[in-house]
């Protein structure tokens, strides 16, 4: 069983697909998301003839993910607005860890497709799309197009609450769907902030709550961060 204080089990295998620049199915703990990132020559209107690229992301639950089958998008008529939410948190996310000057006129997109959900997908998302957007950059340089990493810092995420009063690291679907207090925090490997995202379910928390959370989440990146550049070595 779990420790309160300790990460799930988090497993990387990359090159899952043959045919995105870079791709990765994480495993943490029952939660599976699969990340690619596609290159495109272009970027968006916004940018063009500015000498910058951009980094965008997509999220989406596959119908399979959870108990109850999840209908698709596009069945609906219309976009999914907790998708929608995310997938914006994974592109701010990622952005954080690009020289958008250095990456040149060129868009990545991290796609990532929750294959089975039990809490934290939006934070695995994160920490998967990192390892695949470091296989996309490492494919542009060794392809010529880039000359050095436009790579400026690893991102990673987790999600912790509080749990009949006690501060938990990585909450699983249970943990989650309980939690009195529930944070999802993302970091930069050289210990700034990108994003908290915080709600208190009943009771407000206080500055102590807030504290004890931020630190646990904190140390828990870190082991992430550790997991995300052993699996780029393999």
């Amino acid at each position: 069983m779990k420790k309160d204080n300790a990460l799930r089990t988090v497993r990387f295998e990359r090159h899952f697909t043959k045919f995105s620049a870079g791709s990765v199915l994480i495993r943490q703990g029952e939660t599976w998301v699969l990340c690619t990132a596609s290159v495109e020559e272009k970027v968006p209107p916004f940018l063009k003839g500015k000498g910058e690229g951009w980094v965008t992301a997509e999220y989406s639950m596959l119908p399979g993910s959870t108990k109850e089958r999840k209908e698709r998008e596009s069945k609906k008529g219309k976009p999914d607005a907790r998708g929608t939410e995310i997938s914006r948190l994974v592109g701010r996310a990622l952005r954080a860890a690009v020289d958008m000057k250095a990456l040149g006129e060129r868009t990545i997109t991290i796609d990532c497709d929750v294959l089975q959900a039990d809490g934290g997908t939006r934070c695995a998302s994160i920490t998967g799309g990192m390892v695949a957007l470091a296989d996309a950059v490492s494919k542009l340089i060794k392809d010529g197009k880039l000359k050095k990493t436009p790579l400026k810092h690893f991102v990673a995420a987790v999600s912790v609450g509080i749990c009949e009063g006690k501060p938990v690291l990585d909450l699983d679907y249970i943990h989650d769907s309980s939690a009195e207090v529930d944070l999802n925090v993302v970091m930069t490997d050289d210990g700034r902030y990108v994003e908290i995202q915080g709600t208190a379910e009943h009771n407000p928390f206080t500055e102590k709550d807030l504290d004890a959370l931020r630190i646990l989440s904190a140390k828990g990146i870190k082991d992430l961060f550790k997991l995300q550049k052993q699996a780029l070595k393999g």
